[in-house]
């Protein structure tokens, strides 16, 4: 295991993921049921099942078109959700 990839990996989704709606959703519901533990389980699977999805998805694209149009791609929808969201669509 390359563990500069790994610690790498971990530093961008963990300042990525601090502060975003997950987050947010994660303490709503902790402070609502009072069950910390099944919630943060439960945010726990989710967080790791869409990553599994990600690095699969990544890793077929990454076969089959170059990096600089993955980047493009994912740039042009972070522009888009993020326009969605200053128009309150999102």
């Amino acid at each position: 295991m390359d563990l500069r990839v790994l610690l790498t990996t971990f530093g961008i989704i963990f300042l990525a993921e601090m502060g975003d709606k997950t987050q947010l959703a994660a303490m709503t519901m902790a402070a609502d049921t009072k069950k910390p533990w099944a919630v943060f389980l439960g945010a726990s699977v989710a967080l790791a099942a869409v990553s599994a999805l990600g690095v699969l998805v990544g890793s077929v694209i990454g076969d089959y078109v170059p990096l600089e149009w993955v980047k493009r791609v994912a740039a042009l929808a972070f522009i888009a959700i993020g326009v969605l969201m200053l128009l309150g669509k999102f």
